[in-house]
């Protein structure tokens, strides 16, 4: 643009009459501003009011900018998300040091995996966008202790979670439900894609070793950290996966650290269910795959210490483990434990007392199995999603969902019939019947495109609602089939995938939500809505996991390209510039997807693996005939009797 000429500018006096009688007199001044421009040529007044346009078009896009950044901390002008600047978030804080005032105070953002614990945040309903992120460095809070919410799988979930808010009738035409296969093009050899994961890995090694080492989580925003029982958990949760990656060098760095600085001997509640397949499954597999028994003595110390969880009437364990002190108790706000938390505990104790020749370990968890198989109250196989400590009995009946706080039951079935050579037909038969039963009461189609989909019952109504969580299922029924089961099992486990990918692109970021509802009625635009609560993204693994089964099965590599793209979304509206990956609030808007700060610990010990083995042409990495997975994604023997 030309510089203006002379004759462009005007100059217009205004000074007051009278002198300073009026100097505080604002109508006096309002009176003699609009005499003054009445006084104006025609053309002047129109060349003001230009330039005053001029001004406000130029400079409305840098202050909706800077108000965007001080209301969510983050820009993110060019879809890779950062930090903001320094002035803003607090300085990270090193171990041991206290946290600064301001980092004192916090607004809790709203919401969990059917979860790890969102320490410490419960998602705002309504519009996630106007989340603001947190300033807590280090939050000693425990996750999931508010009364009403359960802790599940890796966030917090609300008992009267916000899934009845508004459906969402967009249909953007930019969606990317319209640009399907738009990344084939870029589907790199075997060795580029396994060398991105590897990047990935190690950009989010980076940033937990840079500003969280030691402790539970990163916070890759703040540049800090939050813990949830202080135990290192992303750390441990990441052991088997570097080993399987090949990355030597930070294996060594985090062996270092467990055989020096990792001690239970701590006065700390955990949770039986979230310590034991991130914990006890990570250090179990770590210990296979290396040989190395600094491992299992720290699977045996652990393990030992989650024991007094079972101390309880009914002998269904409690769902919280003082380690230290050995003292085990429910919720404070029930005495109820989660049916999937009680029953997803078994492969890792089995082949605890397997390794150790210690039967209590495994009599204990086949104990719960026991009660859970003779308990009335199922649906053609399928459970409710609570169970009572005192009594032994379902609470909370008429409720059946694949989703949260019940899926992982139906996934340990199968796998301890696996684990244990195809012996135990007890856990083959209530396997069976639950698919059998999903088959009766769970599966729909949606409208207009048909997507094969598992909803839910409640109190007899059927719900076209379906978690992300249900997204292991394609993987597992995948999995069964190869073992032997019905053909039609892995029918449905490809219905399904396709589904589990849909949910994916048809998401502005080509991200899933955590939830979605589908439409059931003829003349819908749009297979499936997503409610203003359900639109975040915790960077779960349940869809590329059940990618990974079906790609090792079929060598269909429609399935391989498909991972390839989620990896992309990941690192194009998650990747944090300093380091890490965080969850986002928004898989519905691209522009701003509302970052959350925090990278859970599931993202390095199963999402990026099951990519990571998505990607490899070699089917004795992990081979499916000699391991099972836990529901960490920690790899554990098949007993020798299978063979």
């Amino acid at each position: 643009m030309h510089p203006p000429s002379r004759q462009d500018y005007i100059s217009i006096s205004v000074s007051g009459q009278g002198g300073g009688r009026y100097n505080n007199s604002k109508q006096w001044r309002r009176q003699s501003c609009w005499r003054k421009w009445k006084q104006l040529s025609r053309l002047q007044r129109s060349l003001i009011l230009v330039l005053l346009f001029i001004c406000g078009v130029v400079s409305y896009p840098l202050v909706t900018e800077h108000l965007r950044g001080l209301s969510d901390g983050v820009q993110d002008p060019n879809s890779v998300l950062r930090p903001v600047s320094p002035h803003v978030l607090p300085e990270p804080i090193q171990p041991g040091q206290p946290p600064l005032p301001e980092q004192t105070s916090q607004r809790k953002l709203s919401n969990k995996r059917g979860p790890p614990v969102f320490g410490n945040r419960h998602q705002k309903k309504g519009n996630t966008s106007d989340t603001v992120v947190e300033n807590k460095a280090v939050d000693s809070k425990k996750e999931g202790e508010e009364e009403g919410v359960i802790s599940w799988r890796g966030a917090v979930i609300d008992t009267g979670q916000a899934t009845d808010g508004t459906r969402d009738g967009e249909n953007k035409e930019n969606s990317p439900a319209t640009q399907k296969g738009t990344l084939s093009s870029s589907i790199k050899s075997e060795a580029s894609m396994l060398e991105a994961v590897q990047e990935a890995f190690l950009h989010s090694w980076k940033g937990y070793k840079d500003f969280a080492w030691g402790h539970d989580e990163l916070r890759p925003l703040s540049k800090s950290y939050s813990e949830w029982f202080g135990l290192g958990l992303t750390l441990i949760d990441a052991l088997d996966t570097m080993w399987i990656m090949g990355l030597k060098t930070e294996f060594e760095e985090a062996k270092a650290w467990v055989a020096t600085e990792l001690t239970f001997n701590k006065n700390v509640d955990v949770n039986l269910f979230e310590s034991t397949i991130r914990i006890l499954g990570g250090l179990l597999s770590t210990y296979h795959l290396t040989g190395d028994t600094l491992f299992l003595d720290k699977a045996k110390d652990i393990g030992s210490r989650l024991m007094p969880a079972f101390n309880t009437p009914s002998k269904i364990p409690y769902s919280d483990v003082n380690i230290g002190k050995g003292i085990a108790h429910p919720p404070r706000w029930t005495s109820d434990s989660t049916v999937a938390e009680v029953t997803s505990i078994q492969l890792e104790f089995r082949e605890l007392s397997r390794l150790t020749q210690e039967p209590q370990y495994q009599a204990a968890v086949a104990e719960v199995m026991k009660q859970v198989h003779k308990l009335d109250g199922k649906l053609d196989g399928l459970v409710p999603m609570f169970i009572n400590t005192n009594s032994g009995q379902f609470t909370h009946q008429g409720i059946y969902t694949l989703g949260a706080r019940a899926d992982s039951y139906y996934e340990y079935l199968l796998k301890q019939w696996i684990q244990g050579g195809k012996t135990e037909d007890q856990l083959l038969e209530d396997y069976v019947q639950a698919i059998e039963g999903v088959k009766k009461n769970l599966l729909q189609k949606s409208s207009p495109n048909g997507l094969t989909f598992v909803g839910e019952i409640s109190h007899g109504q059927f719900s076209p609602k379906m978690d992300h969580l249900v997204c292991f299922l394609p993987g597992t029924l995948a999995l069964g089939a190869h073992n032997g089961l019905p053909a039609d099992h892995m029918d449905l486990a490809k219905e399904l995938m396709e589904t589990c990918y849909q949910m994916y692109i048809q998401m502005e970021t080509g991200l899933s939500p955590e939830i979605v509802h589908f439409n059931m009625h003829q003349g819908s635009i749009r297979d499936l809505d997503v409610k203003l609560a359900d639109r975040h993204n915790l960077l779960r693994p349940e869809t590329v996991e059940s990618l990974f089964y079906l790609f090792r099965f079929t060598r269909d590599h429609k399935y391989r390209e498909w991972g390839w793209e989620i990896l992309q979304n990941f690192n194009k509206y998650t990747k944090v510039s300093s380091g890490g990956y965080t969850s986002i609030n928004n898989v519905r808007d691209p522009d701003y997807p509302s970052p959350r700060d925090k990278m859970e610990s599931f993202f390095l010990g199963e999402t990026l693996k099951y990519l990571y083995l998505l990607f490899s042409d070699d089917p004795d990495l992990i081979s499916l005939d000699q391991y099972v997975f836990n529901t960490e994604a920690h790899p554990l023997p098949i007993w020798p009797s299978a063979a």
